[in-house]
């Protein structure tokens, strides 16, 4: 064998691939033993190959587990039993012409049906030997052990034995190839990867990511932005599934609310460097987005860091979105002043909060729409951002409900988290006060 020339293929089909050259040694190893074993050995069997291109030398051997009746079942075939035609027909169905084995598992005599899973293995000599014989072999010989036994070097196979060899080959390449790019992608979970759109089917995006390929179901797209084939995007990665014997799917998306903070994160260098931080995130995608920042350390301004200097950085965010409005504000730990900032752009005046995490806040009168927004989309933000119920009153007209200028959360479409102790405090001081001035 030209162990050179293997050498070379080897490399070179791993490079291809994307997956270690061991990996398809290993492979070619199994599809030579897989070639020996159908050209002169027994079905039963157990056969090993192992290659040292070292010295250009190939060995083979099978081994033989070490078994005794504690470990497997010594007993002979049963005869078929006597059963009528219109017994071997059904039998035909269930157990097999032969009337031993259940192809389902179970034995049928007798008209008792035992459950094969209760039973130990049968006894095969050709990949058993029993324990009083591997000790004559090895000494030390114990139960479960795997005898060794050398076979003699075979180079010469026929059609069938090299056709095994091939699909043997490519089984275990396909097999190495999905778990390498299930563990690239699964890497990669919860980060942004760029691909180039394939195809449309049905509001489905299917996407080329070069070693694999991706989707977008429907409702992972932004609404109102198209799609066109051949089109280069970034795309949020949002889960790697595996099926077994089948290629990882690989579920992207665009909509989710993450996509946008991974997004800046790319854009701006302090929070990929953890000195800015995003707290909170609320999107309403291809409309408008609220994003909640604070600074980890003096003298940064967050909100400043995330826009850029003449808003490059939010820009580039936008661009990306399709021109998706975005909401930068400030995170505070009183909870007064994180409500009052989560209505940006409207300019709160007093916040009055109240108890189960409502709030009323107070605006100017010519701040009202802005405070409430088109069709609420601004108060419903501001109440998934916070976590908060938020009613907004004018200024002037305290008592009077808004139309629209209620949000609760537990209404929003998307889910919010908890807010923090820090906050929770502060709500419980501010409902205390609130009863003392009373």
């Amino acid at each position: 064998m030209d162990f050179k020339s293997l050498n070379w293929a080897i490399k070179q089909i791993a490079d291809e691939k994307g997956i270690e050259p061991e990996k398809v040694f290993e492979a070619v190893e199994s599809a030579i033993a897989a070639a020996y074993k159908k050209e002169y050995c027994k079905r039963g069997e157990i056969i090993h190959a192992k290659m040292d291109p070292k010295i250009g030398a190939l060995n083979f051997w099978k081994t033989k587990t070490v078994v005794d009746e504690t470990t497997v079942r010594m007993e002979e075939e049963e005869e078929n039993p006597e059963i009528t035609p219109t017994q071997s027909r059904s039998f035909d169905r269930s157990f097999g012409r032969d009337g031993k084995l259940s192809a389902r598992g179970g034995y049928a005599f007798g008209g008792e049906i035992k459950d094969d899973e209760e039973k130990l293995p049968r006894y095969n000599p050709d990949r058993h030997i029993l324990l009083e014989e591997a000790k004559q072999i090895k000494s030390d010989a114990v139960l479960e052990e795997e005898i060794i036994f050398p076979l003699e070097e075979q180079e010469d196979f026929g059609r069938i034995a090299a056709q095994t060899a091939k699909q043997v080959i490519i089984q275990k390449l396909r097999e190495e190839e999905r778990m390498s790019v299930q563990k690239e992608f699964q890497d990669k979970e919860g980060q942004i990867i760029s691909g180039i759109v394939q195809r449309i089917e049905r509001g489905n995006v299917f996407v080329d990511l070069g070693r694999a390929a991706g989707i977008m179901f429907f409702n992972e797209t932004i609404p109102g932005e198209y799609y066109r084939v051949g089109e280069r995007l970034k795309f949020y990665l949002l889960a790697v599934q595996q099926e077994e014997g089948k290629k990882p799917g690989i579920i992207l998306s665009r909509s989710h609310p993450q996509f946008v903070a991974k997004l800046f994160e790319i854009e701006v260098p302090e929070i990929a460097d953890g000195m800015v931080e995003i707290k909170e995130i609320a999107r309403e995608a291809g409309s408008r987005t609220k994003v909640a920042v604070a600074s980890k350390e003096e003298g940064i301004d967050p909100v400043g860091a995330c826009v850029g200097q003449r808003g490059t950085r939010v820009m580039a965010v936008t661009n990306e979105l399709g021109n998706e409005k975005i909401d930068i504000i400030e995170w505070h730990e009183q909870v007064d002043k994180f409500l009052a900032a989560s209505l940006s752009p409207a300019k709160a005046k007093e916040v009055e909060i109240l108890p189960r995490r409502e709030a009323k806040v107070f605006v100017p009168e010519d701040q009202l729409s802005l405070a409430i927004g088109k069709d609420g989309q601004n108060v419903r933000l501001a109440a998934m951002l916070t976590g908060w119920k938020i009613d907004i009153r004018s200024q002037s007209r305290p008592d009077q409900v808004q139309e629209g200028g209620i949000a609760n959360v537990a209404e929003t479409s998307v889910a919010t988290e908890e807010i923090s102790e820090e906050q929770a405090e502060q709500a419980d001081k501010k409902v205390e006060e609130n009863k003392e001035s009373e």
